[in-house]
Formats: structure tokens, C-alpha cells, sequence
């Protein structure tokens, strides 16, 4: 009736598989090996069970080291070369430049003045009321208050009060402290 045609299907074990290198083109569409995969697969498995024995907050193993004490130099600290650690890095840098821009926004829209607010215009430092500074920093960031609140934290600008409002402490005068 019909022709009956036959498939054969080939499978290649790593003995048979070239390098794979030599199967690499621009495309990157690459042979790769069952055992080539199985093995990259239980490297990270064993890595990972590794790093889950040093991670205190993993639930089904016991940290094998014992976990810093306080007062250690590396208490409170990420390990060293971690994910976290650079995160941390990055976010500091993040908020320094942060920092910055915003003691240059005060500069710009500021006026001078003395430490002790008579309006000397010695230039010694510079002041803006919270109200003209949120207005014009608010195109630029909407987090003015924390970005102040850590200026102030590194003695870089003064202001009254624990805290600032909108439209309860606009008049409030911050200070860029030279």
C-alpha cells in the first residue's frame, strides 16, 4: 500500500561528541554534553549547600562556623566579596552622590549668610527656607527629607526640629554649613 519509512535516531554519547569548542559559531549554538551539564549542575549544587551551611537564616542545615560575637570586627558586616556586600557599596555611593547634589541645589538656590542668621551675607554659609528647596528639588528626587536627614547626619546642613514637613515647616531655614 504505502511506502513504510524507517527513522533512526542517533544518540551521541561524550566520547562520541567532538570538543565542543569545535561546534561554536557566531550564533552561539553550542553541543554540549549530557556529562558536561550534569557536572556543571552538581558543582553549583555543592557550592550552594556550602553557602547554605554559612547562612545563618537557612533553615534545614546548622551554620558550620560559629557566628561572630559582638565587638568582632566583622560583626554586623556582610562576608567579604559577597552579593550583599557590593549592594551595600553601590547604595553608599548612591546616597553620597545624592548628598551632593543636593548641597549643590542649596548653593544654587541659597543665599549667603553668617553662622548666626543677622544676614550678614559674609558667605560663610549658605541658607534656604525648606519650602523653595522642596520645590525645586522635587524634580529632581522625591526623597529631599531623608537626603537632608542624612546631610545632617554628616554635619553637612543644620535645620530646627527633628524632622520637616511639607507645609507645616516651610519656613523652617536650612543651613549649609561651610
Amino acid at each position: 500500500m504505502g511506502t513504510s519509512s524507517q527513522s533512526t535516531t542517533i544518540i551521541e554519547t561524550e566520547d562520541d561528541v567532538p570538543n565542543s569548542n569545535q561546534f561554536c559559531d557566531e550564533a552561539a549554538m553550542c553541543i554540549v554534553s549530557v556529562k558536561g551539564l550534569k557536572e556543571n549542575w552538581q558543582k553549583w549544587s555543592n557550592e550552594h549547600r556550602e553557602y547554605q551551611k554559612l547562612n545563618p537564616f537557612s533553615h534545614g542545615t546548622r551554620p558550620s562556623v560559629a557566628a561572630p560575637q559582638r565587638g568582632q570586627d566583622d560583626y554586623g558586616k556582610p562576608l567579604q566579596g559577597s552579593m550583599t556586600e557590593q549592594r551595600g557599596k553601590d547604595a553608599h555611593t548612591h546616597i553620597s552622590r545624592e548628598v551632593e547634589e543636593l548641597c549643590e541645589v542649596i548653593r544654587n538656590i541659597g543665599e549667603p549668610g553668617d553662622k548666626d542668621g543677622d544676614g550678614g551675607g559674609d558667605g560663610k554659609v549658605v541658607t534656604v527656607e525648606f519650602r523653595k528647596l522642596f520645590e525645586h528639588y522635587v524634580t529632581i528626587s522625591n526623597k529631599l527629607v531623608g537626603v537632608l536627614l542624612r546631610a545632617r547626619k554628616q554635619r553637612l546642613v543644620d535645620f530646627e526640629g527633628e524632622m520637616l514637613w511639607q507645609g507645616k515647616d516651610d519656613h523652617a531655614v536650612i543651613t549649609l554649613l561651610p
